[in-house]
């Protein structure tokens, strides 16, 4: 019930339309609901509310593939809750990976993320480079990653995949991602503010095609890739410098003012991801949004929103804000659980 989610339930209801699905989320983000006229999970089967921590096995009875979405997801978050990170990120999906094997669950798919890879200024990496993970949220990734690989064999396949860096419209948008941050503020102040020199390298990928991803990641056998897998996923064409992201905003929503930091430290999160894998082991599920669409259907999403908050980053479109509210309203303790008198 969060970004990713929604685009997700989509594609898996497109492509298995007799298949049972069943959802289950903390319910943190479930009211964020931007564009969608409907509930996105409607589209499943079944969902259940609770939290990962403490997820009940009995769940998992005649499951056949669970894909593992559940983060605190970015950066900020991660320094703020740095301890939930690793329980939710790392801790529960390892430990929900074990009960799924128990269960006889055959497919396991973790989301995974390039920032493993931390600053890479020598060249693409690919998933033999060394990892260089710079805060709470790449070292939870590059933790779970470790201890989900004992787990695999040749009757539990495990995939993670390493995504670029999310972005696009989706039922539950985000403004705390690079892409879609910039066209916010096109949209709304009609200047994009770079606060580093703009130099830093970012992978992307559209949310859609991370859900594309899923599919194929849930139906891989053994004879693509293994029964561990590691891997990229993301396309080489979407290797970008953050100032040619912030370039190619203004060149389609008109009398936008770019603002580059050039005095900024160097910003230490820059790298570049080889796809190569990636191309070889899913040449029929690669990623088909391009920067374009990508920015184009953003603008149109938030024009249906009819945004226009250019202090959108104090807003609930920005996830750690969203967990500042309801921990400032008594709803979450400190470990982000729910207070149940509330």
């Amino acid at each position: 019930m969060g970004y990713v989610g929604p685009l997700v339930v989509a594609q898996l209801r497109r492509s298995h339309p007799d298949a049972t699905l069943v959802g289950f989320d903390v319910g943190y983000f479930a009211p964020c609901l931007t564009t969608s006229r409907v509930l996105p999970e409607s589209r499943l089967d079944s969902q259940h509310f609770g939290d990962v921590r403490n997820f009940p096995a009995e769940l998992l009875n005649g499951v056949d593939g669970v894909v593992y979405l559940a983060a605190i997801s970015n950066d900020p978050m991660g320094n703020a809750y740095e301890n939930v990170t690793l329980d939710i990120n790392y801790r529960a999906c390892v430990d929900l990976a074990k009960k799924a094997k128990a269960a006889g669950v055959g497919s396991f798919v973790f989301a995974s993320s390039c920032s493993v890879y931390g600053f890479a200024a020598d060249g693409a990496r690919n998933e033999q480079s060394a990892l260089d993970p710079l805060t709470a949220y790449a070292r939870s990734k590059v933790y779970a990653e470790r201890d989900l690989e004992p787990l695999a064999d040749s009757k539990f396949k495990i995939t993670c995949l390493r995504y670029a860096t999310a972005c696009g419209m989706s039922d539950r948008l985000r403004l705390d991602l690079v892409v879609n941050d910039f066209v916010a503020s096109a949209v709304a102040a009609k200047k994009i503010t770079i606060l580093s020199d703009g130099t830093p390298w970012r992978p992307l990928i559209h949310v859609r095609d991370m859900a594309r991803a899923i599919d194929w990641a849930i139906g891989r056998t053994a004879e693509t890739g293994g029964d561990f897998l590691v891997v990229n996923t993301g396309s080489d064409s979407w290797n970008y410098q953050v100032k040619n992201l912030a370039e190619a905003v203004a060149e389609i929503i008109p009398g936008i003012e770019v603002s580059i930091n050039k005095a900024a430290p160097p910003d230490k999160r820059s790298y570049k991801a080889d796809f190569a894998l990636f191309r070889k082991l899913a040449p029929n599920y690669q990623p088909q949004v391009d920067l374009p669409t990508t920015i184009k259907e953003l603008k149109t999403g938030l024009e249906e929103m009819n945004f226009h908050d250019a202090d959108f980053r104090k807003s609930n479109l920005m996830r750690l804000n969203t967990l500042s509210g309801l921990r400032k309203n008594n709803l979450l303790t400190e470990n982000l659980t729910w207070v149940q008198a509330a």
